[in-house]
């Protein structure tokens, strides 16, 4: 029972629901100005464009609930995302607040939404990039420079208003078999009352189940028809979930994902990862783009150069690319914002945590998450460098993402310092070819020794996990100008294009090299070392861009073991 994507969380979706995005009041600095939601006011769609952000301000729309929702029994408030805290009022009166500028937050309109007349809805914003909370590429000073990029204030997901009985649905998590064919499913429920289940291919129905509950269920269902998910080939299951009045349709995809030896088996077959940086950044909308074609738009590109997935780099995605890369087949690492907080500081992990415990919430269903990686590059503080992370900020953010999800390998850190757990070994290499290549011949003999893949002074070492390099290029094509900034650089496109297929072609030969990830798919502001602009226009001709996707899509060696 295919259903039209509209809703703004395709994973939990209602029938009724209504948007509240488009133009708000926005006050901060002693005067109130005009705003386009969700877009943050840093950014040429908002209608401000924002040299220098803000760090305070306020939101005010004033809306009237639409006939259809005027008779339900309850009315619940979303927010996809606002950085970084919030405090919500309607009326006046106090909803409640949240902090975490990446995951989404819901507040029960109760008894101050006004259902015949005018309601007033505001939303206090407070972001702060120096107070030790995760913050991801938005640049710490006055404007952006080298890697870091526009800040993003306030509201940057849809908002909106949805029909949520009290007797309801409050989440649900699928945990599929591919081998046996079968999905497990656990759902929580507010009220007492009869849960169904039901799951559709292509509109026939697969499974069905039926049960009386009054908080918490778990099963497992056989589906009669085994369509698994594969790169390429996003084959997905509908469900549709009763509770009482409450009606949720969900979806998920059949596949498994995990280790052995060196190998990431995808349905127990060996898939060498060819994962290309996306760091969901757009030219008018910073965090946010003018329409879903674009996520889309991107994926395609990403595809169509010979990658089967991305790294979502330093940023919680939208729900709605989420989506997109389910229904193509897309490979994708579950990221978080992780940089601006001080990985020294044990005090700023609760905050941590809590953010990303509500990030894999959100995003448990999603087929195309094959691996987590809460953390990148737990090195030294960047503004202290005597300031050295702490091993146990590290730990415990791998034990509880594995306590949480111990059906995806977890990374846990990218690009080092490693602690003493962690599902891969994962390092970052922007050296030209002959070091790359020296570095990666001794990991091949277990011995890697990439920058800061260890903490000096510990007892941390590899200790024979897969290996994966999840950034390397990183190359800007030509001189480039002003502020422009890349890793290397190199002229011209023939030597551009053989560069890469030199390395991308001795890297698929490693054989016990599990996946790399190429820095990067484009350019973002003044970093100038995409394979494609900021605008997302080719750098390279058609004949460029035919060998880059040869090179990538050319047989991987460990992609032949065991087979």
């Amino acid at each position: 029972m295919e259903q039209t994507i509209g809703h703004p969380e395709p994973q939990l979706r209602r029938d009724k629901f209504f948007l509240l995005d488009g133009e708000w009041e926005i006050s901060f600095g002693g005067k109130t100005d005009k705003i386009r939601v969700p877009y943050c006011p840093e950014s040429e769609l908002s209608g401000l464009a924002l040299a220098n952000g803000v760090t305070d301000c306020l939101y005010r729309r004033t809306f009237v609930l639409p006939d259809f929702l005027r008779g339900e029994e309850r009315i619940v408030l979303r927010f996809g995302a606002v950085n970084h805290s919030a405090e919500v009022t309607l009326n006046g009166v106090r909803l409640g607040g949240h902090a975490g500028g990446y995951t989404p937050f819901s507040l029960d309109a109760g008894t101050a939404l006004n259902r015949e007349g005018e309601n007033v809805l505001t939303v206090s914003v407070h972001n702060d990039l120096r107070e030790n909370v995760p913050s991801g590429k938005q640049t710490p000073k006055e404007k952006s420079f080298g890697c870091f990029y526009t800040r993003v204030t306030g509201i940057w997901q849809s908002v909106w208003l949805e029909s949520v009985p009290v007797r309801h649905i409050d989440y649900v998590r699928f945990y599929p078999d591919a081998e046996r064919g079968t999905v497990g499913v656990e759902a929580g429920v507010t009220g007492k009352g009869a849960f169904e289940a039901e799951i559709f291919y292509e509109e026939k129905r697969v499974a069905a189940f039926s049960a009386e509950t009054d908080d918490r269920l778990r099963t497992r269902l056989t589906l009669s028809e085994k369509h698994l998910w594969e790169p390429g080939q996003g084959r997905l299951y509908d469900v549709v979930l009763r509770f009482g009045q409450d009606t949720v349709h969900s979806y998920f995809g059949l596949r498994d994902v995990r280790y052995e030896g060196d190998r990431f088996l995808l349905n127990g077959r060996s898939v060498f990862q060819r994962l290309v940086l996306d760091q969901g950044y757009y030219p008018r909308g910073v965090y946010t783009p003018e329409t879903e074609g674009d996520f889309e738009r991107d994926i395609r590109a990403a595809m169509e150069l010979g990658f089967n997935g991305a790294r979502l780099h330093q940023k919680l995605f939208s729900p709605r690319y989420l989506y997109l890369c389910d229904r193509l087949g897309f490979l994708v690492w579950g990221e978080y914002a992780s940089w601006g907080v001080e990985y020294y500081d044990l005090d700023a992990l609760g905050t941590f945590v809590a953010e990303w415990r509500e990030a894999m919430e959100r995003d448990f269903n999603h087929p195309s998450i094959v691996t987590w990686c809460p953390l990148n590059e737990a090195w030294n503080d960047l503004a202290r460098p005597e300031k050295s992370r702490d091993a146990r900020f590290v730990e415990t953010v791998y034990a509880m993402t594995k306590i949480f999800d111990p059906t995806r390998p977890c990374v846990d850190v990218s690009g080092g310092c490693h602690g003493r757990w962690t599902d891969v070994a994962d390092f970052h290499c922007y050296d030209k070819f002959d070091d790359l290549k020296e570095k990666m011949l001794a990991a091949m003999r277990c011995q890697p020794a990439f920058c800061m893949m260890y903490c000096p002074g510990e007892e941390i070492g590899y200790a024979g996990e897969p290996l994966n390099l999840s950034e390397f290029g990183g190359i800007r094509l030509g001189a480039g100008e002003g502020d422009s900034w890349g890793y290397n650089a190199i002229e011209g496109e023939e030597a551009f294009v053989a560069d890469y297929e030199r390395k991308v072609r001795f890297l698929l030969g490693c054989k016990r090299l599990s996946g790399f990830c190429y820095t990067q798919l484009y350019d973002v502001e003044q970093e100038e070392n995409g394979l494609l602009t900021y605008g997302r226009r080719p750098k390279l001709s058609a004949e460029g861009m035919r060998r880059i996707r040869e090179a990538n899509l050319a047989p991987a060696a460990i992609e032949d073991e065991g087979e």
